[in-house]
């Protein structure tokens, strides 16, 4: 008879889990077909996540005391709610321990966070060919479909601030 797998832990990440942030984003960005986007490195992750000013934060999922999973996130404020909530930047299970209820443990504690700190809503972006679509929708997650995700990055952002300028 096989045994009951051990329960997935969450835990807030410490500066001590840069490396496995990093290791984790690069994952990720591989599974999106973007292995070489991250240029982050440890170091960055530790000064904008763990430094005087943080940028973001994260959970570190694990089980049987490995991790296999995390969650990187910001917070965001609606002046609509006049509240704020929580962005989530990245999301990653490892792919053995996919359908084990990593990502559903990740998500409860980020729901429990905006609750207890009476935030109103969570916010992400997921890849339209990505099947954790379905996963999300199944939790409640509900698609914006009047909404279309835009960004300005790069040489488009650089021309952009530089051209206009005050009187």
């Amino acid at each position: 008879m096989p045994t009951k797998p051990t329960a997935v832990v969450v835990r807030p990440a410490t500066v001590n889990d840069v490396d496995l942030l990093h290791r984790f984003s690069i994952d990720l960005a591989t599974y999106e077909d973007e292995p070489d986007a991250v240029t982050s490195t440890p170091q960055t992750l530790a000064r904008d996540g763990f430094g005087a000013d943080p940028k973001f934060a994260a959970l570190i999922a694990e089980r049987g005391g490995m991790p296999v999973g995390f969650a990187l996130y910001t917070f965001n404020y609606s002046v609509w709610t006049a509240a704020r909530g929580i962005f989530i930047e990245d999301i990653w299970v490892v792919p053995e321990e996919r359908r084990g209820g990593v990502a559903r443990a990740l998500m409860a504690a980020l729901a429990r966070e905006c609750v207890a700190k009476g935030f109103k809503r969570i916010d992400l972006n997921v890849l339209d060919w990505n099947p954790a679509r379905g996963f999300y929708e199944r939790m409640g997650f509900r698609w914006i479909r009047n909404w279309l995700p835009y960004r300005l990055s790069g040489e488009a952002l650089a021309k952009l601030a530089t051209s206009w300028k005050a009187p």
